[in-house]
């Protein structure tokens, strides 16, 4: 758990500092040096228009890991406002709720994704949107299961007597029960944001040249995947590397909260 942990912290600075650490200009033209080789002057090389390899890296991770990160929390505030009125809305509003939870999970995520982002156009916005539109629903599973098996609590049915304000039940009540697992389905998330942008990047729906990020990278050097597929490689392990570590790091937070379930259990 904390070599994982130090990983994530690890892309996290990486994404706020990177770029600071860029030795050349993600957009600087370099038609001279376009195609080099790894080399101690280019350490990962340069693509096609002569940019350094390891400079656009860098500048995207803040555009991969912050906008995936800016996604994610908006999906969580969303769907755990969404689950926590379908639990405590009564049954009309419950069923409302999770019929449109339904509707919005009988679609892939990716697949509607590219098509709201393919209505609204190819920009940051529009990646944003449609990520977001498509990512708040387990979120919303989660809050709404937890809010119902809290329903009868002690606790719970007091704060109702007293008068309290559902805002304020929820905010005193159900939010402490709701973050542990909240968290574990964000982690999940986050990664599957990240490989969001990347997909819409490679399609041309995210962020728009020159700006560097890594599934627009992807797209960038595909046309030079067989003469250099390094261009492909550096990026494709960027993505790969950051989502497996956020992946661990969730699973990781799962087993320390079971483990820690199990230990009240038997207190």
């Amino acid at each position: 758990m904390r070599s994982v942990g130090t990983l994530v912290v690890v892309l996290v600075l990486l994404a706020l500092i990177g770029p600071m650490l860029a030795p050349y200009d993600p957009t600087q033209i370099n038609i001279p040096h376009r195609l080099n080789p790894p080399s101690l002057e280019w350490l990962l090389g340069t693509d096609a228009l002569g940019r350094d390899i390891l400079s656009r890296l860098l500048h995207g991770a803040r555009w991969s890991l912050g906008l995936a990160f800016l996604i994610s929390v908006i999906g969580l505030c969303i769907g755990t406002v969404a689950g926590l009125v379908a639990a405590q809305g009564g049954k009309l509003t419950d069923w409302l709720m999770m019929r449109v939870t339904d509707t919005f999970l009988a679609f892939p995520d990716l697949v509607a994704a590219v098509v709201i982002a393919g209505v609204l156009g190819a920009g940051t916005g529009s990646l944003i949107f449609a990520l977001t539109v498509t990512g708040w629903m387990r979120y919303a599973r989660v809050a709404r299961g937890i809010g119902l098996s809290l329903q009868n609590r002690g606790y719970v049915v007091q704060a109702k007597l007293a008068g309290l304000s559902p805002l304020v039940i929820a905010r005193w009540h159900y939010l402490p029960s709701l973050l542990p697992s909240l968290a574990v389905v964000w982690t999940g998330m986050f990664a599957r944001a990240i490989l969001g942008i990347s997909a819409l990047g490679f399609l041309g729906f995210g962020v728009q040249p020159p700006m560097p990020e890594w599934g627009t990278m992807l797209l960038d050097a595909r046309i030079h995947m067989r003469s250099t597929p390094l261009q492909m490689i550096w990026p494709g392990l960027a993505v790969v590397i950051c989502v497996l570590a956020i992946n661990l790091t969730g699973d990781a937070l799962r087993d320390a909260l079971a483990e820690q379930k199990d230990q009240k259990g038997t207190a």
